[in-house]
């Protein structure tokens, strides 16, 4: 991964809803920026809430850098007419750590399994096309660990490199836990080390 991707894609808020119609039937979709699956449920619920009068709360999300995860629901829309067209505009737009969510709303008429996959696939689609889209840095997580003697030559390393703090416990020798770019971590690792006394160990997310 440190030599591969350096960069995702992704939306940088929630936003929406976008109404697109068809045949009578609303569909309003919504995107989120999602990182963790837990995420997801309280969104859905919340929309249920929100269109009360809704038939369906159809989704796809996909979560995760390195490993990517992804779910589709139809919501008792025929079997792949709905969750499997939103998921494919989530692919065509190259995003992760996204939820896409589509409220319908029956206006009376079938559209068949056709029209659903058309309507599901283009409210998705519009949502995305007006969603704040970003690129995002891929981040490494190190633990550094060493005595207080070092804490000003760890500190200078810090400073001099898009590094950030995010944990630090300095009750007994220093332990900071740091969050370096992917694209810098190599580089970055090697300075931590060339300092006689840091254990530098690398973090699971």
């Amino acid at each position: 991964m440190e030599n591969n991707v350096s960069l995702y894609k992704t939306v940088s808020k929630a936003s929406g809803p976008i109404l697109y119609k068809d045949r009578k039937s609303k569909f309003y979709a919504y995107t989120f920026a999602v990182t963790e699956e837990k995420d997801v449920k309280p969104i859905i619920e919340s929309l249920r809430k929100k269109h009360a009068t809704a038939n369906h709360v159809c989704y796809a999300w996909r979560i995760g850098i390195e490993e990517q995860r992804y779910r589709a629901n139809d919501d008792g829309e025929p079997n792949n007419s709905a969750g499997i067209p939103i998921y494919g505009q989530i692919k065509s737009f190259e995003l992760t750590n996204v939820l896409i969510a589509v409220v319908r709303i029956f206006g009376g008429t079938k559209l068949g399994v056709g029209g659903l996959i058309s309507a599901y696939r283009t409210a998705a689609q519009l949502a995305l096309e007006s969603s704040p889209i970003i690129e995002k840095s891929v981040k490494v997580n190190y633990q550094l660990s060493f005595g207080y003697p070092l804490l000003s030559k760890v500190m200078r390393v810090i400073k001099q490199n898009p590094v950030k703090i995010i944990n630090q416990d300095m009750s007994m020798d220093c332990i900071l836990v740091v969050s370096i770019n992917i694209s810098d971590a190599s580089q970055v690792k090697n300075q931590f080390k060339s300092i006689n006394g840091v254990s530098i160990v690398k973090l699971n997310k």
